[in-house]
């Protein structure tokens, strides 16, 4: 059975490196962040997708390190390294540049290196095949190279990293087959593309097709809300067409790393070869824009019953970026409690999921305390167990950014 290296022990290299630990695979696991490593060791799982039971069930297949030096045992390593934005919103390739580089310290010849992060199409056969060959081996001729996108979304049980398709491209025929072999220990269908550049785009218009999706629905209900017009119904009644329809609702933005990121990475690509991906890129300052329409919102929620933002008592519900998580990676929710704060509300926050916030200063409050003590309480992200229609009980007055709340008189929707 293979050894497998996995450089990156987020949501997408921690259940890698389980899933492979689960077939039998040795796994050398490397993370710069101790924290990471040392909650391993223990079998404590720091990643809701993973139980401490699973992780503990495969702990002695796993060795976490914050050191490349175990990797040059690995047949095949697999990058999950981080690939933000800057504060420019241009491609941060600063981590996989560095995680590059101290591979290539290491690297042996007959290597498989895949890189699972999303980036833009030329990032594997360009950028990092360069990167590793500060080595003194050569690509696709003494160690083989390949991209396969991850496609996790956290939280999510009915799609997952076993029935979940894969996507494979690598620089050569044999990189290709090999990866497609590897990855096939824990995915029950593996796809092989032309090449690391198809994977990249592909991985890329996934998340673009949302992204301009979702800022079609948001732009809507922006307009309906100057036209009188409730948006929910409207998509409600268009989604009754059964074909040439695919039904996306409003909300208070995009979070997460993929969605709010990953359609910069094709828009600045494309300004390399002379060309402009407006869609791309109106689609993200749309998406950008949603917290500030839903801070206007509220303001104009509290006025219509003349109380000022200032001095208000605002409960935010739900500040991860989406339901059933912990993750705050680009959450909306972070920028609507610092546009309401700026304002001079007084802002708390209710999160099954999410104890404290650190960067804010806050912490989780009761679903009952927060909302009986609050002018407004604003649903941001509808975990699964909060029960919304109780909060409108609860509640003064609550604006729906989600469309959960049953229809009531002290209830204002997105």
């Amino acid at each position: 059975m293979a050894t497998v290296g996995v450089i990156g022990l987020g949501y997408v290299g921690l259940p890698l490196a389980a899933a492979f630990a689960a077939e039998g695979c040795d796994v050398v696991a490397v993370d710069t962040d101790e924290r990471r490593v040392a909650a391993i060791a223990a079998g404590t799982s720091y990643v809701e997708d993973i139980s401490d039971e699973d992780l503990r069930a495969v702990a002695g297949r796993i060795t976490a390190s914050t050191s490349y030096d175990g990797l040059g045992a690995a047949d095949a390593v697999l990058l999950c390294v981080p690939t933000p934005l800057t504060a420019n919103r241009e491609p941060d390739l600063g981590p996989l540049d560095a995680c590059a580089a101290e591979l290539a310290k290491v690297l042996r010849a007959g290597q498989l290196v895949v890189l699972e992060s999303t980036t833009f199409p030329g990032t594997t056969r360009g950028r990092l095949a360069g990167a590793l060959e500060a080595s003194g081996l050569r690509a696709g001729e003494d160690f083989d190279l390949a991209y396969s996108p991850e496609r996790v979304d956290p939280g999510r049980t009915d799609f997952t990293l076993r029935n979940t398709p894969k996507l494979v491209g690598a620089v050569n025929e044999q990189g290709a087959a090999r990866a497609a072999e590897l990855y096939a220990l824990v995915c029950d269908d593996v796809r092989v593309l032309s090449g690391p550049e198809a994977a990249e785009l592909a991985k890329l218009l996934e998340n673009i097709f949302r992204s301009v999706n979702i800022a079609l629905v948001n732009e809507l209900a922006m307009l309906t809300d100057r036209m009188g017009i409730d948006v929910w119904e409207v998509i409600d009644a268009a989604a009754t067409k059964p074909y040439g329809f695919m039904r996306f609702t409003p909300g208070p933005g995009m979070g997460g790393h993929c969605l709010p990121v990953d359609p910069f990475y094709l828009s600045w690509r494309a300004r390399e070869f002379d060309m402009s991906a407006e869609f791309v890129e109106l689609a993200g300052k749309i998406n950008q824009q949603m917290p500030y329409h839903c801070v206007a919102k509220a303001q104009r929620v509290l006025n219509a019953h003349r109380r000022p933002v200032e001095g208000s008592r605002v409960a935010v519900i739900g500040v991860a970026y989406k339901p059933g998580v912990s993750d705050l990676r680009e959450s909306p929710a972070l920028k609507i409690i610092e546009l309401l704060r700026a304002l001079g509300a007084e802002v708390g926050y209710h999160d099954p999921h999410v104890p404290v916030v650190e960067e804010l200063g806050l912490q989780s409050t009761g679903l009952k305390e927060l909302a009986q003590g609050a002018e407004l309480s604003i649903i941001v992200t509808a975990h699964p167990g909060v029960d919304h229609d109780e909060l409108a009980l609860l509640s003064e007055m609550v604006l729906d950014l989600r469309g959960v709340a049953s229809p009531a008189e002290n209830v204002v929707r997105l």
